[in-house]
């Protein structure tokens, strides 16, 4: 099967990551997490939302990785981090992670972000992931999120 370009890179960090979780492209939206869960047909909670800000004073790119049934309180991700954070907006997204909004997978970006993971995606067994367009996505153990993306796992609500 051939991906588009954005997702075959994501899938080719993937790979290099040493999984064999494959994308796949659906006719369907996975623009949002209800988007995503409608047209995948699993539970909301089961979507990892990828998102993007970036800390306040070190403008260092940072990656939520968040549960798609939970909004994120900033204040506390701040705590872990050690600083404030700031709204990324999409050329700074794209930027650093290659991607547009709305297909920001949780690897292969440009610049390695500083990842924290929302401790309620591991309740699942099976969550899926953005994989670099809004119709591509892949699946994989949330066991494994930690380890494929260097995240911290900690609370976000």
């Amino acid at each position: 099967m051939n991906l588009s370009k954005s997702a075959q890179r994501v899938q080719d960090a993937i790979v290099a990551a040493g999984c064999e979780f494959s994308v796949v492209e659906l006719p369907g939206s996975t623009r949002t997490a209800e988007d995503s869960a409608n047209t995948i047909g699993c539970e909301l909670g089961q979507i990892v939302k990828s998102l993007i800000f970036k800390g306040k004073e070190s403008c260092k790119p940072i990656l939520l990785l968040v549960s798609g049934k939970n909004r994120v309180k900033e204040k506390l991700v701040a705590k872990h981090l050690g600083e404030k954070l700031s709204k990324a907006d999409a050329d700074f997204t794209r930027e650093v992670t290659g991607f547009a909004i709305g297909g920001i997978p949780p690897l292969g970006h440009l610049e390695t972000p500083i990842t924290f993971i929302d401790e309620d995606l591991l309740e699942y067994e099976t969550v899926w992931a953005a994989a670099g367009t809004p119709h591509a996505v892949f699946s994989l153990p949330a066991s494994k999120l930690p380890e494929l993306t260097n995240g911290q796992v900690v609370q976000v609500k």
